[in-house]
């Protein structure tokens, strides 16, 4: 069960959010250059808000090596990312949102304190184990499924088939091109043909044939049937 700690502001769950991305990323301590860089913001920006941060026991930090979660800190940045990734769930499932559109708009909802919200909101979704973009949703106790093994569609043999689990570009643009084709998470698809010259592949989705470059079949992971 996640502790119950002092109150933070938008941004300092920002950067506890940034901090838990990049040390998923990265075995050392995160640096202040490499969070600034994730924050699009100053270093001495990023050195104000560790300190914070440091003072409410969220992290640690060693000068010239950089900071880390604490085992609260991570329980804190999980529940953040816990409600973002079931209010995507919500907002696609009930209120009919695009998969592109939910991000955005979670970033705004996943702010909301209420853990009794957030507990109601995953028992009405049926808890969830992934969200629309087919990233795994930790349970109360930050508790992640096993993760289904996805592998990239540019990687299914020739008359395989396989099912959409998520996808390696996050942007609008991307998502808006896979609604143009009516590709989401679920989406069932059948490898038809693979080109040499190129990478693309051709894929059926439906009663549809679409053809897909080398560069789009590497960014959407899928699972076999």
């Amino acid at each position: 069960m996640f502790k119950t700690g002092c109150m933070l502001t938008q941004s300092e769950e920002n950067y506890l959010k940034a901090i838990y991305s990049l040390s998923e990323q990265n075995a050392e301590m995160i640096s202040t250059n490499l969070l600034a860089d994730k924050m699009a913001t100053k270093a001495s920006s990023v050195t104000d808000m560790i300190k914070k941060l440091s003072e409410k026991s969220l992290i640690t930090y060693l000068k010239y090596q950089g900071c880390e979660l604490t085992p609260f800190g991570r329980e804190t940045a999980l529940q953040i990312i816990r409600k973002h990734r079931l209010w995507e769930v919500f907002l696609v499932e009930k209120l009919n949102f695009g998969w592109e559109e939910v991000h955005e708009i979670a970033e705004q909802l996943e702010h909301i304190q209420s853990s009794k919200l957030t507990d109601k909101l995953d028992e009405f979704l049926k808890f969830p184990k992934i969200d629309p973009h087919g990233d795994p949703i930790p349970d109360k106790n930050g508790v992640f499924q096993k993760q289904i093994i996805a592998q990239p569609l540019a990687s299914i043999q020739i008359s395989e088939k396989a099912t959409i689990t998520g996808v390696e570009d996050g942007s609008s643009e991307f998502f808006q091109f896979l609604k143009r084709y009516e590709i989401g998470l679920g989406t069932e698809i059948k490898v038809l043909e693979k080109f040499s010259f190129d990478q693309s592949i051709l894929i059926l989705v439906g009663d549809k044939e679409i053809n897909l470059s080398a560069l789009v079949s590497q960014k959407i992971y899928v699972c076999q049937a």
